[in-house]
């Protein structure tokens, strides 16, 4: 099971960079803002000023944040080179990253999709699908972090055109970045932690998603937002994430385990009391889906309440991550389980100081 990496100190990793010691190779990986390009530590292109840099522990990671991978030093890419499929659906990827290659389109190319999708999971550890995905999410999350113009998106973004931009931020938050800006009710900011990127989105209500920028439900969820409350995600400030990003990084920390942000989840009355229930399962402790259904008055609805658990939108603060099977296996947790089992250990760790 893959734990997260704990990265070198900032200054330590941009030094690597500068020197391209090959000692940090694996270690990190260098996102240039100015180029929307990530590298490999030992890159040989010229070195950007440490305030245009971002680290990454993974490739993954990097993809979420908006980059896309080096021409030059290849930092997907193990010790031999990729594929000519590979190299053929990245240039794919990299021409349109803001669209979609459905298997008929990639058979309407002489593209075999399982093929496809083979040799992709062997050579990357992710599917071409996954892949694409990830760059389409990571540039728009990347407009929502900066809150840039729409002229602004072409300066390595990835997209040949302003429309290319304009038609994916359009397909994740639901209206194109103008419009939303314009009418937008629900505010969002991305937000680093030691699993994984953040995504936040509050209102006046409180916060309504906290969700990891890999999982794979984002886009159905920020739909889901947009249509129960009719209204649009736009990047901006609000007070509910300030407090939302202070207790995180307290969490993280172990300063504080305790959240009290305001929450205002989006679900049926089922759910909402399913989520009520979470919230009261103690720090470090775990139940079992049983338990919650039995709670809830049937003790048969155990699938029940794995569905609402599994539809959370509020990650970690909502801690459906303390439920287990009644073996105390771990299960079913979006995040992945290693951040499931990553954060039970961590609430046990400073509980039990």
């Amino acid at each position: 099971m893959k734990m997260p990496e704990l990265l070198p100190p900032p200054d330590t990793m941009y030094r690597a960079l500068v020197n391209r010691d090959p000692s940090f190779e694996g270690i990190f990986y260098a996102g240039v803002r100015t180029t929307g390009i990530f590298c490999r530590p030992t890159c040989t292109a010229k070195k950007p000023e440490r305030v245009n840099v971002d680290f990454f522990a993974t490739p993954s990671e990097a993809l979420h944040g908006g980059y896309r991978p080096c021409l030059r030093c290849h930092p997907m890419d193990p010790d031999q080179p990729p594929p000519k499929l590979i190299e053929r659906l990245r240039a794919e990827v990299d021409r349109a990253p803001g669209g979609r290659l459905t298997d008929k389109e990639l058979a309407a190319m002489s593209i075999d999709p399982s093929t496809a999708r083979r040799q992709f999971k062997r050579h990357y550890g992710m599917t071409f699908q996954a892949y694409h995905r990830a760059r389409r999410m990571g540039l728009a999350l990347r407009e929502v972090r900066k809150g840039g113009r729409v002229g602004e998106v072409r300066n390595g973004s990835g997209f040949e055109s302003e429309s290319g931009f304009r038609d994916a931020f359009t397909r994740i938050f639901g209206e194109p970045p103008t419009a939303a800006k314009a009418q937008g009710g629900l505010f969002a900011e991305r937000i680093e932690t030691p699993l994984g990127a953040m995504l936040a989105i509050a209102d006046d209500e409180g916060l309504r998603l906290l969700e990891f920028v890999d999982r794979r439900a984002m886009e159905r969820e920020l739909s889901i937002l947009r249509n129960r409350l009719r209204t649009n995600v736009v990047p901006g400030e609000h007070g509910h994430l300030d407090a939302v990003r202070s207790q995180l990084a307290n969490y993280f920390s172990g300063k504080n385990l305790e959240f009290n942000v305001s929450l205002a989840p989006v679900g049926s009355p089922f759910q909402l009391r399913a989520w009520e229930l979470l919230r009261s399962i103690p720090i470090a402790e775990t139940r079992s889906y049983s338990w919650m259904a039995k709670k809830l008055g049937d003790v048969e609805m155990r699938r029940a309440v794995g569905r609402a658990n599994g539809e959370n939108m509020i990650c970690i603060i909502i801690p459906c991550h303390r439920v287990i099977r009644a073996d105390g296996s771990l299960c079913g947790y979006g995040g992945g389980l290693w951040r499931k089992k990553w954060l039970l250990d961590h609430e046990r760790r400073f509980v039990s100081e």
